[in-house]
């Protein structure tokens, strides 16, 4: 598969509300966002007080895992059980836990929508719907079988919608970064 789908925003626009976004994070709520080399297999990294993101990720895959991984931060404040449904090491996946996985997930896109809705954007609710769904088939299989397929792969356009959700106030605490938990 070439590209992002047919929903893909150009590029330099997604520089533009990588750069808003990056800064909303960082000024409201003192979350600093990293550009370095996050160890292999992430692409980015969080510890409840800090995001990083990968420095070799095209504009669409950077946009996302910040956005994203800032969702992941709301969680992991907000709740006992979403910090620990993110530190989870399952020897077997079953299907309750792959279940609260979805929700988490899908939970963290909704945040990361109202996130853009909050920096002005409202034109890549269906970009960020299909790249979350992409997401969440990639982790699903990977959960069930093992097998680290290229992301791409799980890529299909016009996900259903998700609705953003209101961003409750949390003071950004330091956990454990993704990289000693289970996300992948």
């Amino acid at each position: 598969m070439q590209g992002w789908g047919r929903h893909a925003p150009d590029a330099d626009y997604l520089r533009r509300v990588f750069d808003r976004v990056e800064r909303m994070i960082e000024d409201r709520w003192g979350i600093p966002v990293t550009i370095q080399d996050v160890p292999n297999p992430f692409t980015g990294d969080l510890d409840g007080q800090k995001i990083m993101v990968d420095f070799d990720l095209d504009i669409h895959e950077a946009l996302f895992i910040l956005i994203h991984l800032f969702g992941h931060t709301v969680q992991w404040n907000i709740s006992e059980a979403s910090r620990e449904l993110g530190f989870a090491r399952p020897a077997t996946w079953t299907e309750d836990l792959l279940q609260a996985v979805t929700a988490y997930e899908a939970e963290a896109c909704r945040f990361s929508m109202q996130l853009l809705h909050e920096a002005g954007f409202h034109d890549l609710d269906q970009w960020l719907s299909d790249f979350a769904a992409c997401d969440c088939a990639y982790l699903m299989h990977f959960y069930k079988t093992g097998e680290k397929r290229p992301f791409r792969e799980f890529w299909k356009d016009d996900a259903p919608l998700q609705s953003p959700l209101p961003i409750p106030e949390f003071s950004p605490t330091r956990w454990i970064t993704r990289y000693d938990g289970t996300v992948i």
